[in-house]
């Protein structure tokens, strides 16, 4: 991709995460699920503060600039390698649009044990990205991202997240995404206008 498509964003690349990130990664999702739903004793509390403080020490000498470490850039981890994401992987990536399996956890509910509605437009603003991307469009910010709440989205649930490219005008995209349960019942629907980058535009 040209300097120009890629706006002001730097030339990130695809990489192959040493084995201990694959499990870092695992571990911690399983850590912000039990810090949302975990109610042991104080002393339990403190012994694990104590624990993620020693973490955070250990880690805290390789901060490194965007772009540098694998999160986000590991393609064969669930959500990219990136703890912001739910845990997703893609299974189709062709110009017709993109597919996706996604399970949300713990971590993500919102009430009743379902899943936050704030949570969803981060996957639908993901979604459109990586339509983008597959239709071979320069990379684009979004100017607007509008969902439709249809059905409640389930926890501890494999489901099908969908997008496509509708339409296209000159710097504009117009993109459609849905998120479907097992069955095919419409869980959420969005639809969002991407704008490409200008060149060295942030």
């Amino acid at each position: 991709m040209t300097d120009a498509a890629r706006g002001g964003f730097p030339d990130l690349q695809p990489v192959t995460p040493p084995p201990g990130f694959a499990r870092f990664l695992t571990a911690m999702r399983r850590a912000q699920d039990l810090a949302v739903s975990a109610a042991p004793d104080a002393a339990t509390w403190d012994d694990a503060a104590d624990q993620v403080e020693r973490l955070v020490e250990l880690l805290a000498p390789f901060e490194a600039d965007e772009g540098v470490g694998p999160a986000n850039r590991a393609p064969s981890l669930p959500g990219t390698g990136s703890l912001l994401m739910p845990p997703y992987r893609i299974i189709s990536f062709t110009d017709a649009g993109v597919e996706l399996q996604v399970e949300f956890s713990r971590f993500s509910v919102g009430g009743n044990r379902a899943v936050h509605g704030g949570v969803l437009p981060l996957l639908f603003d993901s979604v459109f990205g990586m339509v983008i991307h597959a239709t071979g469009r320069p990379i684009s910010r979004t100017a607007f991202l509008h969902v439709d709440y249809r059905n409640v989205t389930p926890i501890d649930t494999v489901l099908t997240a969908k997008g496509w490219l509708r339409e296209a005008q000159g710097r504009k995209a117009f993109v459609n995404a849905e998120l479907l349960g097992p069955d095919g019942t419409v869980l959420a629907e969005a639809n969002g206008l991407m704008i490409r980058l200008l060149p060295g535009q942030p």
